[in-house]
Formats: structure tokens, sequence, C-alpha cells
């Protein structure tokens, strides 16, 4: 078998050149509306949150740092008063309905037992307290929602299936947890439940749901939810599929401890993807898709012009946030040579459906298996690259620079990360995130400043 049919996994050594995990604070405090984020760590973190997510304290956001100083790390303050005192001035200041302390690394390293302490002060103060350890030990950025979703799937509801003693046609979901103990009763709907895990934006998840209501299928809820009081019932005859190729440990969490069980898709990013995630989950739920390839069809006569440009070019993915595949494929598909795919951390088997659809869209492209390199070496990289002179590498903050110096167009891959990228309709707003150096390069041609950067350079 040659290069043009089957995918080449690679491992190096290189370190995790990413952002810290607690930068997910800055869109889950905004999707979890209700909410409060406790970030415990030292004045690092501190100035990591104020720098990344630009917020001023007069905006009065709905996240906190609680600081460590010498007397928490050399154990002279006791830890279960400190972050009691501090979670009930929160209470009195914004009473969220819950509050969601992020472990850092320094709490790992003293081994702070917030797992322990967190309890006791959620008894006390009267509100739910969950635990994410989103610290830097991880491999992407990206993770620190991974794990905050992973935490609170142990706080949704059981779901339970009860037969209405009238009359046979109603279903009944008993929700029973601590923070939530009443009846929800409702019509059937034409599916079993389906929860779909993955924070994204209020009005990409409108648009989803639409996209499945086409086909007759109803989504019972999403995790996260956009407010804590609202989060879907889990349990064994609940289906979940995931929107993001960062949640492995979400998912695998869900199946494990949940017993729900996963609808294993690609991820809904770009047409070719939203159409592969929709067709799978019909095909779980016994449904003939209705319409989805000339939706699809209509989406890529939509972007032409896009894809004339992108037609033929090269990009090389560094690595950075976990979307590489899926971005990959969805840029293969409009024509795109990927010389490699960069990756932090690879979960074959969450991410299986998605190398599938990777591996197929290259056959029908009559495109080389891009290679995939698990934490990749930047040094050998960028060796790479200069062998390679690819039109455009997607890549972390930190390299932008110097590879826009020695000539190299550059997208920053955290953009894709806060950028709506899900479903049909954003589809649009991916290409113009990676056509735009290539169109900025285009409009200096035209004004003939080219010749003069490159001689600035040299």
């Amino acid at each position: 078998m040659n290069t043009f049919e089957i995918l080449t996994f690679e491992c190096e050594t290189g370190n995790y050149h990413t952002f810290c995990p607690i930068s997910c604070v800055a869109w889950l405090y905004q999707k979890i509306e209700d909410s409060f984020f406790l970030v415990i760590g030292t004045k690092t973190c501190g100035y990591f949150l104020q720098n990344a997510l630009g917020v001023m304290i007069f905006a009065e956001p709905r996240y906190a740092m609680a600081e460590l100083e010498e007397g928490d790390i050399s154990a002279q303050l006791n830890d279960h008063e400190e972050l009691k005192r501090l979670c009930l001035q929160i209470k009195k200041d914004r009473n969220p309905s819950v509050i969601v302390w992020i472990g850092t690394c320094t709490t790992e390293i003293i081994k702070m037992d917030l797992e322990g302490i967190a309890p006791k002060v959620e008894t006390e103060i009267g509100i739910p307290i969950v635990v994410a350890r989103a610290n830097g030990l991880d491999y992407a950025f990206t993770q620190g929602e991974d794990t905050v979703l992973a935490a609170i799937t142990h706080r949704c509801p059981e779901y339970k299936k009860r037969i209405d003693e009238e009359d046979g046609t109603k279903e009944k979901l008993l929700s029973v947890s601590s923070e939530r103990k009443k009846d929800e009763t409702f019509e059937s709907p034409n599916n079993p439940p389906l929860v779909l895990f993955g924070s994204v934006p209020s009005t990409v998840a409108s648009q989803l749901n639409s996209e499945l209501k086409r086909q007759s299928i109803r989504v019972s809820g999403w995790l996260p939810a956009q407010r804590y009081t609202e989060l879907p019932s889990l349990g064994e005859e609940v289906y979940v599929c995931g929107v993001n190729p960062f949640l492995s440990r979400t998912a695998t969490t869900l199946m494990r401890r949940r017993k729900c069980k996963l609808i294993g898709a690609p991820f809904p990013i770009g047409p070719d993807g939203t159409r592969a995630w929709i067709e799978k989950i019909c095909s779980v739920f016994g449904i003939k898709p209705q319409g989805l390839e000339e939706r699809e069809t209509l989406i890529w006569n939509n972007l032409k012009d896009y894809l004339d440009l992108l037609r033929g070019k090269s990009v090389f993915f560094m690595g950075d946030n976990l979307l590489e595949v899926s971005l990959a494929r969805f840029l293969i598909r409009c024509g795109m040579i990927v010389y490699e795919i960069g990756i932090p951390y690879m979960d074959k088997r969450y991410q299986a459906a998605e190398l599938s659809l990777l591996q197929d869209t290259c056959k029908k492209m009559h495109i080389p298996m891009p290679r995939i390199v698990e934490k990749p070496d930047n040094y050998n990289q960028i060796q790479r690259m200069r062998e390679l002179q690819p039109d455009l590498a997607i890549t972390g903050m930190a390299h932008a620079n110097p590879l826009e110096a020695r000539g190299i167009n550059t997208k920053w891959s955290v953009e894709f990360t806060f950028a709506q990228i899900h479903g049909f309709t954003n589809a649009k707003d991916v290409l113009e995130l990676v056509t735009r150096p290539l169109r900025r390069n285009n409009s200096l041609e035209h004004l003939g400043w080219t010749n003069l950067l490159q001689s600035t350079i040299i």
C-alpha cells in the first residue's frame, strides 16, 4: 500500500507548546450563565488569565482568582477555611447556581485535597461545588474544557424511563440529583434521548439542533447546558455524541460512569463533516437522511470563491488545540494539500470516525495521506517546513512571528478555538480565517510590497 492508501502515525518527543488549560474559563463562564469559576493558583495564573481573557475588573466577570500565598503552600493556613471564606463572598456578591473550582499546577504539586474540601464547603454554603483539575499538566489548552465537562457529568440527573399507566404513550424523566429533585414529563420523541456534548455558542447549538430536527431527531439536551439548573439527564437509555475532538475524557466518563451509549461520529466541522455527523446519528436511530446531499452541495457552491483561492495550496499544521485532524480533513476537501498534521495528543478511539473520514477524503480528492505527528518536536518541524515551503502554517502564537520572518504565511490556531466553526452555515467562517493571510499577501503583491518585505527580511 502506498501513501495514497494509509495514514501514517508518528510520535516525537517535543515539548507541549500550548496555552494553559485554565484558559477554558474564557468561554465556559460565558456558556454556563449561572456559574462562577474560581481558579486556585499563583500570581502567574492570575497574570495569564488577566492577559489571555482581557476582561477588566469593573466588567464584573463571573470568574475570580484564589491566589495561593506562602502561608497556603507551607500549610500554615487552613485550606478549608480560606476557600469557604471566598465562596461565601462569591455567594453574597453573585449568588451563582454552581461554583467551579479550577485546580492548577500548584494545587497538584502541594497535593491540595480539593475533592475532599469541596463537599464540606458545599454543605456549609448551600451551593454545588464542582472540582476540575484543569492544570498545565494536560496536553493542550482545550482539554481544560474536557476536564470541566467530565466533572460536571457526575452532577447530571439520572435518567429513568417509565411508561405512563393510563395510556402507555408517554415517557417520564425522573430526575434525581442533589441539585434537582423533580419530575419532568413530556411527549415521547421519535428517537431515544440524545445529548450532545461540547461547549459551543447558543447560536451554533440552535443551528445543530435545527439540522437534526430536519431529520426528525430531537435533541434532549446539551452538556454543558446554558444554565447549570438545566443539565441533561443521563443514563443507560441515553445516547451521547460529541461536537469537538478534544473531549475524549468526557466521552469516557459518559460511557463508563453514566453508562451512556456513545455515537462515534466525525465532528460537524465543514459541510462534509457536518453531513457525516448527521448521517451517523441517523444511522444509529434507523432514520434515512433526507436532503443532506443537496444541502451540502449548496454550501460548497456558496464557498466557490474561497475554494478557487485554496485549490492547490499547501498547509502545515504544527499542532496546538486538537482540532487539527478535523480542520485538515475539511481543507483537503477544499482542494488543499496537507503536508503534516501535528497534534499534541491523539485519542485514536474517540477520533476513529474522523480519521476514517480523513482517509476517505484523501482518496476522493486524489491527494496523498498527510503524516500525523503526535507530540511534535518544533525544531524538527521547522526543518521540514524549510524543505516543504508550505503556503500556510497553522500554528500557535509563539511560532507565528518567527515563521512570518522566514517568509511562511501563518494563522493562529487559537482563533479556530474561539470562532464559530461548527455546522453547515459556519463553514464560511473557517475559510475566512484560513484565506485571510493568503488574501493579504495577494493584496501586497498588487501593491508591489512583497519584494520590499523579502529584501528587508534578508
